[in-house]
Order: structure tokens, then C-alpha cells, then sequence
């Protein structure tokens, strides 16, 4: 009966596969007192049949509007003597979206840590099935390469003006342009956070916002007295 059940989810899946692709989806089970193996055969059965039927009928329905949306990439690679390390925001119209920070646990340059972080956006951008997309960059050379104002001088930036190129083409639409690194600061946070050597952290680090000071504060009046 479990593989009956597995195969009605398989199925619910398929149906509503444009929504699962963008969202992750937990399972939860948790033991049942025990059911009578027809009982559930027959409703399994039924299930699948309705399910069948819907199936037919979303693969009519045009895709929403809302996959055809616009979304905005932001991306910032930064390298220091600690690492490198890049950082990503994708957002769509509604200011929902996702945020990344990655660690590169290998030796690259400034440059090369932007491409990083601009090649897994568009990655990222991919798997969500996004199709018409807005990247947002603060550097001029790599904004400069992309678009062919300026040339990639080193093979191994070349090689990640390729890539980033052959991404480029697998959306509807997509268009780089440069920002004043002020309107990127969240990305640029992200990629030096990233960047930061944790090995004399402890593993779980947790973030507590103060809303005021740990210390009491002193009162102070204003005592007026006539001339």
C-alpha cells in the first residue's frame, strides 16, 4: 500500500509541477492506526483516475502569468586575504525571491569571484525556470565584457565570459547592467560574509538584533532657573 500511496504523490506532482519547481516541498508522515488494504486500494484508484483527468486538463492551461514575469538578479564577488567569496539575490516583482551566500574554497581573484557569483545566479535563475531576467552589477568590466564593450585579456576570465554568455542565451530575455555599487549593498554584504575565514568560529553562529543598549541609560534633566 505504501508504493500505491508514493505513486498517488508522484502523480499530484507531475500535475501541479510548474508550482513544485519553484518552492521546496516536505513530506511529513507520521504512523496510522492500521486500514483495511481495500478500503485503501479503492480510494487510491479513484484518486489517480480524478487525478488523470486534471492532469489533461493543466496540461491545456497556459502557463501563469506570473512565470512570465521579470526577475532581478544582484550579484557581488569579493576577495581578500581570508577568501573569496560571492553573494546573490533573486527577486521577482513581488519582492519574493532568494538570497545566497557562497564560500569559494579556492584561490580567485576580485574578478574572477564576480563571475562566481553572476554565473550562479543565472544557474539559480535556470532551475527556477525563470525565463525573462534583469542582472544587476556592480562592476563596470564585467558589465563591460558581458555586453562586448570590453574584451576578457586572460584566458581564465575568458573562459567565464563563455559561460556566462551561453547562460545568457538559454533565457526568453536577459539584460546586464551596471549599478552604483551603493544600490548593492545587501549583494556586496553577502559576498564579504561569505568571504570571511570561519575556522575560529564555532559552527553554529546566530544573529540577535538589540533594540536597545545592554546597559542601563542615565536620565538626564534639564532644570531651568530664572535670571
Amino acid at each position: 500500500m505504501l508504493e500505491k500511496l508514493v505513486l498517488a504523490l508522484v502523480y499530484a506532482a507531475r500535475c501541479f509541477r510548474i508550482y513544485f519547481q519553484g518552492h521546496p516541498i516536505n513530506v511529513l508522515t507520521r504512523p496510522r492506526p492500521a486500514i483495511k488494504g481495500q478500503v485503501l486500494a479503492d480510494f487510491v484508484t479513484e484518486v489517480l483516475w480524478n487525478k488523470e483527468e486534471e492532469c489533461l486538463i493543466e496540461q491545456r492551461t497556459p502557463i501563469p502569468p506570473e512565470r512570465d514575469q521579470i526577475w532581478s538578479l544582484f550579484t557581488d564577488g569579493a576577495s581578500s586575504g581570508e577568501g573569496s567569496g560571492a553573494g546573490l539575490i533573486l527577486v521577482n516583482t513581488e519582492g519574493h525571491g532568494f538570497t545566497y551566500a557562497i564560500k569559494l574554497d579556492f584561490k580567485s581573484t576580485n574578478n574572477e569571484a564576480e563571475y562566481v557569483a553572476f554565473l550562479e545566479g543565472l544557474r539559480i535563475a535556470k532551475k527556477l525556470v525563470v525565463k525573462h531576467l534583469k542582472a544587476r552589477v556592480d562592476s563596470m568590466l564585467n558589465v563591460g565584457q558581458i555586453n562586448g564593450t570590453y574584451e576578457a585579456k586572460y584566458d581564465v576570465i575568458a573562459s567565464y565570459l563563455s559561460q556566462a554568455k551561453d547562460l545568457i542565451l538559454q533565457f526568453l530575455s536577459c539584460k546586464v547592467i551596471h549599478i552604483k555599487r551603493s544600490e548593492n549593498k545587501s549583494a556586496d554584504s553577502l559576498s564579504k560574509l561569505a568571504s570571511t575565514n570561519f575556522e575560529h568560529f564555532a559552527k553554529d553562529i546566530r544573529i540577535e538584533v538589540l533594540n536597545r543598549p545592554s546597559v542601563p541609560q542615565h536620565q538626564v534633566l534639564v532644570i531651568q532657573t530664572g535670571v
